[in-house]
Parts: structure tokens; C-alpha cells; sequence
């Protein structure tokens, strides 16, 4: 595979640690650029165009976690989006995406873009309902639209570090305009609902491992 996908976006932080973890020690990785989280992500992809960095034809893979919406999705489970709503529907390129479920194996899902972390198990039935979504994150349709008009080949893989079954901390807060985690506001939302913060602690962990393992997966073979 990365002699087919030489350029992985994911969010900066934690999940673009856990990309890399999983390429150490791969001959020839593809390379790695952390994307802030959110609306935040346009502009910075209109600013990896304008360096070149992003062609017409250029297969991308857009990796990181995810929220499941949908109860047979559990913390762990690894996903390829055929679309991404905001409302609007931006597909991934078929012909991407289809190779890569025939080499790992894994479900076609419906992903929806929220502006915000769905924290509540309450907000999650109903933006599943709304949008027949299966997943949510807060890149995926803002990417997608960037990177279809551009005319490159954009699959979307993702772990499911949150599921439908569970709070966790209103983290409406911690990211600002530029789509960076705050790391004071986060600590504040955790200490409000600590029940909550423990759940989103040991799934993200699970989440991150997950992606880790998939990143050397696909790449190390």
C-alpha cells in the first residue's frame, strides 16, 4: 500500500503520534502532515495546495479516530467512509476506497461532520437519525470538499475511539479558531464530569492503539 498512498493527512496531536508510532520503522513511509481539528482544517489545505504539496490525481488517505453513532460500532472497530455530511454529501474515491476494503476487510460507513465534539449519548441517537450517519467527526466533509475540488483521490479510514452508549466531557471549549486542543480548557471539562472524563480516557486509549496497529498494518505490509 504505500507504494499506492505515499501521503496520509491526520489531526494534529495524539492521533498524528499514533500514525507515526505505527510507520517507525517502515522502509520508505509515506509522508505524515497533522491537520488541525475542525473547520480549521480548509485552510490548511488550500495552504498545502498553494506548496504543492496536494496534486490533481494524487491518492490521499485521511486517517484518525472517530465517534460511532450506530450500536453495532464499538470502541476499537476500524471504518472506510464512502461519503461525509455537512449536510451536504462529499464522496471518497471509489476506486481508493474499494481497494483498500478489499485489503483490510472492514465496513463502508456513512460519516457526518459536526462542528463540534457530540459528547452526549442523547445528541448522538439524534445526529444519527438526522443524517443516517454511522460515524462523526470534525474534518472529514470540510477535507473531502477541499480535496475533491482539487480532483485528488481521498479515502477516509478511521478507528471508532467513542460509542453510542456513553458520555463523555462537553469539550465544546477545547479546541480554538485553529482547531488546536487547549490543554487547560480540556483539563477543566474533564474535571466537571469525571465519570464521563474516565470513559473518554480508557477509549481514547483503546482508539489510539487501534490506529496504531492499523497505520503498521497497512503500511507494513
Amino acid at each position: 500500500m504505500s507504494t499506492l498512498i505515499q501521503t496520509i493527512l491526520v489531526p494534529q496531536g495524539a492521533e498524528y503520534q499514533a500514525v507515526c508510532r505505527g510507520l517507525g520503522g517502515i522502509a520508505d513511509p509515506p509522508r505524515v502532515f497533522a491537520t488541525p481539528a475542525g473547520a480549521a482544517i480548509a485552510p490548511y489545505l488550500q495552504s498545502l495546495q498553494a506548496a504543492g504539496s496536494l496534486r490533481e490525481g494524487q491518492p490521499i488517505l485521511m486517517m484518525g479516530l472517530c465517534g460511532g453513532l450506530i450500536a453495532k460500532l464499538e470502541i476499537g472497530d476500524v471504518v472506510l467512509y464512502g461519503e461525509s455530511l455537512d449536510p451536504i454529501a462529499h464522496a471518497c474515491d471509489r476506486t481508493l476506497t474499494a481497494k483498500l476494503q478489499a485489503l483490510l476487510d472492514v465496513p463502508i460507513v456513512r460519516g457526518v461532520t459536526s462542528d463540534r465534539v457530540i459528547s452526549t449519548t442523547h445528541d448522538k441517537r439524534q445526529l444519527a437519525a438526522q443524517f443516517s450517519a454511522d460515524v462523526v467527526d470534525m474534518e472529514s466533509a470540510a477535507a473531502l470538499e477541499i480535496l475533491n475540488a482539487i480532483g485528488v483521490s481521498t479515502a477516509v479510514l478511521r478507528v471508532v475511539s467513542d460509542d453510542c452508549h456513553h458520555n463523555i466531557p462537553d469539550l465544546s471549549n477545547a479546541f480554538n479558531a485553529e482547531g488546536s486542543l487547549q490543554p487547560v480548557a480540556l483539563a477543566i471539562a474533564m474535571l466537571r464530569q469525571p465519570i464521563a472524563a474516565t470513559h473518554l480516557i480508557r477509549s481514547s486509549l483503546h482508539g489510539l492503539r487501534s490506529l496504531q496497529e492499523l497505520t503498521n498494518r497497512l503500511f507494513g505490509k
